[in-house]
């Protein structure tokens, strides 16, 4: 019945929209059955499926100009609802109703639109999108209430003594909306702690974006069965690799230790790689507890200060880590490549370890670089790394070859203290023994990618589409000025054309930025169950088969190759194709505010460092021209906004064509990778933004404010228009 209605109320010429009328065109005229149709309508209105105006017809959306979709609140208080991909309109604050960011909403179309946007109002909210903040407890005049730390959310919520559930004034809580009129109330769930002790401030971000730090107690249950030591009686299942030599290389702090190398040259000249991964699908079977909360979670969360695994440490660190001289089970794929970096040959086979090494990318890289110490301690190895790297380099060749585009990004990395002050930001070094594991690592996921592929059976893929047209020509018009143009036509843009604009800019100062503003034009990444090739990579076939331990498709598909190939059951290909469109969506879904999450955090800390160099002064690069300003990225990739009023010494104006501020008097330009000289003004720990003054060019007046540094109340100048977003440092994650 609910199809039947709504295909009915699609026909622009049906004009039977009353409910009675309806009721007697669905013959629902019985007692009993208009009753249940009356339920049935006001449900779908409920979801947002239909809509009734002022007459109590019934259209749906997209018909009267009546359009459904989420809002998107700006920090200024005014929005944006996405409609579809391509169309957007604007509702100024006035129009919001009680809207809030995050909700599905309806709007009407103004008749009266004032520019080239289209404009619209909030006529209903249909689905809250976000219910619980994170937020300071504060006194009200009567009840207390709860500040959200969200600077898009700028209503108080207020919660009485019933509902305060032990929290006090200056406690960080969770607070779940109850009610909406005539005023916001609440109810705190959690308490976090102190706004101000160690740790709190980071916690705030992880449960703002609702997500569990501690598992529950089903979990904790199920692995408490799990045995410390590897099951004997599956050794007899699996080829026996423990002679082998073999040895992980992962980074000086890292304890998920899920991939491990061995590598050979063949009498014929090939190599022989075999890329052994944790075997978790042998303990995280499907639908039990632990997968359950696994899927929920979708990936590990990697903080300035800690980790948010998605598996508990009792597997993450210990019976699924891949530490040295121990047993441990492992899925492996041996691939023979030839000197075209070509895989000739390959085998997936279920497989049992005995690493030999423990090794770091900062030991490697020495032992690489020469360092006679590391080299004697590691002797039976030193070959094997040797090797490693003539491998690495064959294999990029060929990736380069046929186009794969290397971004190399500037990444920082935030140093804090035992109490999670930040003291250092630097930038993560790329040595050569981490491009050696990227580059074992990607063809590993090519391979399994394509050997699932030409099964023709479910599977799941990491795909990354084509850059939006749109996005594109964005890109070319900021890079024009640095006299960079992309050959052909931006249609149908191949990635060798952007990947030569990334090699023809090495070397210069420009490199850096022009490889974020390409970064930043591409798609996102994503999970599949449909084989679309990976346009960055230039790949056809690409998976995420090698991080099971922190990545839920990893183990999705050690679980299909179990499955398909361990179990030779491939009658429950009908079941996957039923799950894996959900678990794929899910996974990038997850991964998505993973990234937001760790983003937040390091924009909060890089504040909170800045905070302590105001008033110093620092060179760095303009990174991106608005018409408010430009944004400055210092050498460590820490960057700040300077502001448009702030350039005192004559009137800006902004040449979006040449991306420049041009000052109208002196002609003065501020153009996109200018090295600039800048003071640091203000750092705002709560909304992660820093704004810089050009040096020479004296700043309007700010008032003051007291804040601390180093424990010391000391006065500085306060910007309070950090309600603009700092642009968004993208993320290297294929």
């Amino acid at each position: 019945m609910k199809e039947m209605i709504l295909e009915v109320l699609k026909d622009n010429e049906f004009k039977q929209r009353r409910i009675n009328e309806l009721a007697a065109h669905f013959q629902m005229t019985d007692t009993e059955d208009y009753v249940e149709f009356i339920k049935l309508m006001n449900h779908l209105e409920d979801e947002g499926s239909i809509i009734r105006n002022d007459f109590q017809e019934y259209y749906i959306p997209g018909q009267m100009n009546v359009l459904k979709g989420v809002l998107e609140v700006s920090k200024k208080g005014f929005g944006f609802v996405k409609v579809d991909e391509d169309r957007e309109f604007y509702v100024s604050a006035l129009h919001m109703r009680d809207a809030h960011d995050k909700d599905t909403v309806i709007i009407e179309k103004l008749k009266h639109q004032k520019g080239e946007r289209e404009e619209a109002k909030v006529v209903r909210v249909v689905e809250r999108g976000q219910t619980k903040f994170v937020g300071v407890v504060k006194r009200g005049k009567r009840d207390c209430y709860v500040d959200v730390d969200d600077s898009k959310f700028t209503k108080q919520i207020f919660v009485d003594a019933a509902h305060l559930h032990g929290a006090v004034l200056g406690n960080k809580v969770v607070v779940e909306i109850k009610a909406y009129k005539p005023q916001l109330k609440g109810n705190i769930v959690r308490i976090i702690g102190h706004q101000n002790d160690p740790g709190v401030d980071i916690l705030s971000i992880v449960y703002a974006h609702d997500v569990d730090i501690e598992f529950p107690k089903d979990v904790y249950k199920q692995v408490s069965e799990i045995s410390d030591t590897i099951d004997e009686d599956d050794i007899k299942n699996r080829v026996d690799l423990r002679d082998e030599v073999i040895v992980t290389i992962d980074g000086d702090d890292a304890k998920d230790l899920d991939d491990a190398i061995s590598l050979k040259k063949l009498d014929n000249g090939h190599y022989r790689l075999g890329v052994h991964i944790a075997d978790v699908s042998y303990y995280v079977r499907e639908g039990t507890p632990l997968d359950v909360e696994a899927l929920k979670r979708g990936t590990s969360i990697y903080l300035v200060d800690r980790v948010i695994p998605m598996l508990p440490h009792k597997l993450s660190n210990g019976i699924c880590s891949l530490n040295p001289d121990v047993d441990r089970f492992t899925i492996s794929c041996f691939m023979e490549i030839d000197n075209d970096g070509k895989v000739v040959q390959h085998e997936i086979l279920p497989t049992i370890i005995h690493s030999n090494y423990r090794m770091t990318y900062n030991n490697v890289n020495k032992i690489l670089d020469g360092d006679k110490h590391l080299q004697d301690q590691y002797s039976d190895v030193v070959d094997l790394f040797f090797l490693m790297e003539e491998l690495a380099k064959v294999l990029r060749k060929e990736r380069d070859s046929r186009g794969s585009i290397d971004f190399d990004v500037n990444e920082g990395k935030v140093l804090v203290d035992e109490n999670g002050k930040p003291y250092d930001v630097i930038l993560r070094e790329r040595g050569t023994s981490d491009k050696i594991i990227e580059e074992f690592m990607l063809k590993a996921n090519e391979t399994v990618a394509e050997h699932f592929k030409w099964m023709d059976i479910p599977f799941i893929y990491r795909i990354h589409e084509h850059p939006k047209l749109k996005k594109l020509q964005q890109f070319a018009t900021m890079v024009k000025p640095l006299g960079i143009t992309i050959k052909g036509s931006l249609e149908k843009v191949y990635p060798n054309e952007l990947s030569a604009i990334i090699d023809e800019t090495k070397g210069m100062d420009e490199h850096t930025i022009i490889s974020t503003m390409l970064l930043r034009c591409m798609q996102k990444a994503r999970y599949e169950d449909q084989c679309l090739g990976h346009y960055g990579l230039a790949s056809e076939y690409y998976t995420h088969f090698t991080s099971p331990i922190r990545r839920y498709p990893d183990l999705i598909v050690h679980r299909l190759i179990r499955t398909y190939l361990f179990e030779n059951n491939l009658e429950k290909a009908n079941h996957f194709e039923r799950v894996l469109p959900s678990i794929a969506e899910q996974s990038s879904n997850r991964e998505r505010v993973a990234i937001e999450i760790e983003r937040e955090v390091d924009d909060m800390k890089m504040a909170e460092y800045m905070s302590k160099h105001i008033g110093e002064e620092f060179e760095g690069m303009i990174s991106s021209v608005t018409h408010f300003g430009f944004f400055v990225e210092l050498p460590n990739t820490i960057d700040g906004l300077v502001h448009i009023t702030d350039l005192t010494d004559d009137y800006y104006v902004f040449d979006d064509k040449n991306m420049m501020l041009i000052g109208e008097a002196k002609g003065k330009q501020f153009r996109l990778s200018d090295k600039v000289k800048i003071r640091v003004i203000a750092a705002s720990k709560k909304d992660g933004t820093i704004d810089f003054e050009v040096v020479g060019v004296k700043s309007k007046p700010r008032k003051t404010k007291t804040i601390k540094v180093n424990d010391k109340k000391v006065k500085t100048k306060w910007n309070k228009k950090g309600k603009i977003n700092k642009s968004k440092k993208p993320q290297r994650r294929r």
